[in-house]
């Protein structure tokens, strides 16, 4: 549950079907540039608009990959209902080290009903969930105090923690230091989070400047404080532009154009990138690679 876990992207082929080998380069590329670990299957990798077999796949590659460099898959589940999420949990755990489960979106159910629902999901399956937090996406703020009650649940093994900014209860969460992982979610956080106490962080970047991250992470440890924010200041241009347009689109098209992937497609409703945000990220990135070495 520590340092940086690539969000990885799902690579389609030109004629829209799940492109295998770029998805295997990428999860490779990921794991030999120094990220901790991959995760599949998140909203960087579409989820949602994958058939069930496609999903598999992706899976099945992701699994073999992870087994080759003997580090963790954590594996993106949950709906907005317990029983379609304890359904889609059971079914993607057994090729899992971790979960990765939404809270639940939309309907904000109390905190009483989020804190079942994961206990609910924790019990029907044999590994740890990690609680994606997100309340701009879900509609669902949880407090400091809800976000402790949930670690403090056996079932779950960390936390990715996205709110946006560092907040009241952020601060407050990581001044507890909870006896599992805080792991920031939203990409241009993961430095301070880091610096706070937290852990690690699971993000898309790192797609694409995975390096960058395991030295960032690396700096931090060793408190050399000049790299690390010498590294945070470099990547954040290149997070902002990545994110500047609807995730994965422009992602999708530098990891492309670096011959990461083959293929930059997305699905719709994703639109294909304008080009400012591309030749912003690839900019950044021209710029990060000189630190990251």
């Amino acid at each position: 549950m520590h340092g940086v876990h690539a969000s990885l992207v799902t690579p389609f082929t030109a004629s829209g079907e799940i492109d295998t080998k770029s998805l295997e380069r990428l999860a490779r590329h990921c794991l030999e540039q120094g990220a901790a670990g991959l995760v599949a299957l998140g909203t960087t990798g579409e989820a949602p608009l994958l058939t069930a077999a496609e999903q598999r796949a992706v899976l099945e590659t992701c699994r073999a990959v992870s087994i080759e460099h003997g580090t963790p898959l954590i594996v993106g589940a949950g709906t907005m209902g317990t029983e379609p999420s304890i359904e889609q949990a059971r079914e993607r755990a057994c090729l899992a080290d971790a979960l990765l489960v939404v809270v639940p979106y939309y309907l904000r159910p109390s905190d009483q009903g989020v804190l079942d629902h994961f206990a609910a999901i924790g019990a029907a399956v044999d590994v740890p969930l990690i609680p994606y937090n997100v309340p701009y996406r879900t509609g669902k703020q949880l407090s400091s105090e809800t976000l402790l009650r949930l670690l403090a649940l056996d079932c779950v093994g960390g936390i990715k923690h996205c709110a946006g900014a560092i907040d009241a209860d952020t601060l407050r969460l990581l001044a507890a230091e909870p006896d599992k992982a805080i792991l920031a979610g939203d990409d241009a956080y993961v430095f301070p989070i880091l610096r706070l106490g937290g852990a690690g962080g699971i993000t898309a970047t790192a797609c694409l400047a995975p390096a960058a991250y395991a030295a960032m992470t690396e700096a931090v440890r060793d408190g050399n404080e000049a790299r690390a924010l010498a590294l945070h200041n470099a990547l954040l241009p290149l997070t902002e532009a990545l994110f500047s347009e609807p995730s994965p689109a422009v992602l999708k098209t530098v990891l492309a154009d670096q011959g990461v992937i083959d293929v930059p497609a997305v699905r719709a409703p994703l639109h294909p990138p304008g080009p400012g945000p591309v030749a912003a990220a690839q900019a950044a990135l021209t710029g990060l690679r000189p630190l990251a070495g």
